[in-house]
């Protein structure tokens, strides 16, 4: 057992799940986002709309979007920092089927056009799970080096991915792929052990069949 798991996070408090949790699954979605967010609907499931406002769950989350940390003294005013960097926002409630009951679902939309929605749930002492990207199905936590890569679902893809990840001498911790169907667009989510440099990543994005590539950077929140 980590001493952190003990002690809990180092955070800005209340509560480690509604708002170090909170946080990073507000910083998580401005990181697969890929630039910085200029309009937010956040959708709060279970005991984060019951009791979030009153923890500042709604705070942390925001605080997140504008890429702070759970320990950043700014979160208690998220509000006006969102307004200060031109963040539109809105929550609401939601009911979602078979989800944590600590979950936030985000619907983003970047600085650059592009967009993003992610489901994720604050799982206790601050750490985090995303259960859904753009309507996939994935399961990742950020305590590892992470790789989101959309890909057409045709044959050699994947292969291609995992030959170049050999090559690097990059271990691959867990990897899974989803595809709402066949022929499609698919998802590989891979959790690697090591730190993956921004030249391998652009490598990767330029391989035949893949779409695009986001990089979680595990150190990045250390």
């Amino acid at each position: 057992m980590d001493i952190f798991d003990i002690l809990g996070p180092v955070m800005i408090g209340p509560s480690s799940s509604h708002t170090a949790g909170a946080a990073r699954i507000g910083k998580m979605a401005r990181t697969l986002l890929g630039e910085a967010p200029t309009a937010a609907k956040i959708s709060l499931h279970g005991s984060f709309a019951e009791t979030g406002p009153g923890h500042g769950t709604d705070r942390a989350l925001l605080g997140g979007l504008l890429g702070m940390k759970p320990d950043d003294l700014r979160i208690p005013q998220a509000f006006d920092e969102a307004r200060k960097a031109g963040l539109a926002y809105t929550f609401d409630e939601v009911e979602l089927r078979d989800a944590h009951p600590n979950t936030a679902r985000i619907e983003l939309l970047g600085v650059g056009g592009k967009q993003l929605t992610m489901q994720a749930a604050s799982i206790g002492g601050g750490a985090i799970e995303v259960t859904r990207i753009d309507g996939i199905d994935v399961s990742f936590t950020g305590d590892y080096n992470t790789l989101v890569i959309r890909n057409q679902d045709e044959s050699g893809v994947i292969a291609a991915v995992a030959t170049i990840l050999n090559q690097l001498g990059i271990n691959v911790a867990n990897m899974s792929l989803c595809r709402p169907k066949r022929g499609g667009t698919a998802l590989m989510v891979i959790e690697t052990d090591e730190h993956i440099k921004p030249s391998q990543v652009a490598f990767l994005s330029e391989l035949e069949g893949i779409l695009s590539v986001i990089y979680y950077d595990k150190e990045g929140e250390d």
